[in-house]
């Protein structure tokens, strides 16, 4: 959800470059949040929140009205229509029709709002159940499907998952720094999903130890930057 939020965030008020090492407990009194080396000021949440709750409302209106419920593929097509700002991922991923799917939308920011709204206009219902159907057909109705996957975690698992669907993606490139001797499914390696039938037999696939901002302009740029 980090990165839906974000999106929104940064065409509403500028981040900060900080540092690692910052004292939590200074920053705190400052009202600065960090996000690795980002810094992001208290205002900016406020800023987020004053935009957020015109848009919860309307969905709850219309869920009212409709009797039918959002999803958070298309709360977040929402967002990107009402911030309407170019350097929004969100805004071109609504211009051009392409999903965003969350499974997780609640857990951050949105959730916050989500549950302080709950309090003063109740009733909205973000339905994610409408999502997962969403992504496995994609995936099972399509000829054939390949997984590009830059980070881990939900993400990863989500995306792997829905190719279990097909008994296994053709193609599978991930690209990370987690470790499988943790146990996590960041780090395991494309073999495990193989296990699942969610990468196929046949598929070659690779897993690239690295930092995901460097990585993806360097492949963008060898690849689909070509065309």
């Amino acid at each position: 959800a980090g990165g839906v939020e974000e999106d929104i965030l940064k065409c509403l008020a500028p981040h900060y470059m900080g540092d690692f090492s910052l004292k939590g407990a200074e920053l705190r009194k400052k009202g600065i949040n960090r996000i690795g080396n980002l810094l992001v000021p208290n205002r900016n949440y406020c800023l987020f929140e004053d935009w957020l709750n015109p848009l919860l409302d309307e969905l709850l209106e219309e869920q009212k009205a409709t009797g039918e419920f959002t999803s958070p593929q298309k709360m977040i097509w929402r967002m990107g229509a009402r911030i309407n700002h170019d350097e929004s991922i969100l805004t071109w991923a609504y211009r051009n029709r392409i999903p965003i799917f969350c499974p997780a939308i609640t857990d951050g920011s949105i959730g916050d709002m989500i549950y302080f709204r709950s309090f003063t206009n109740p009733g909205l219902v973000v339905d994610i159940a409408q999502d997962i159907r969403y992504i496995n057909d994609l995936a099972v109705k399509a000829a054939r499907t390949g997984m590009l996957i830059f980070g881990g975690g939900l993400v990863k698992h989500h995306i792997c998952n829905a190719n279990l669907m097909r008994n296994g993606a053709h193609y599978a490139v991930f690209v990370n720094t987690g470790q499988e001797f943790d146990g996590s499914d960041s780090g395991a390696k494309p073999d495990e999903a193989v296990s699942w039938g969610k990468v196929r037999l046949d598929s070659t696939p690779v897993k690239v130890y690295a930092e995901a901002t460097i990585i993806m302009p360097l492949l963008v740029a060898q690849t689909f930057a070509r065309e």
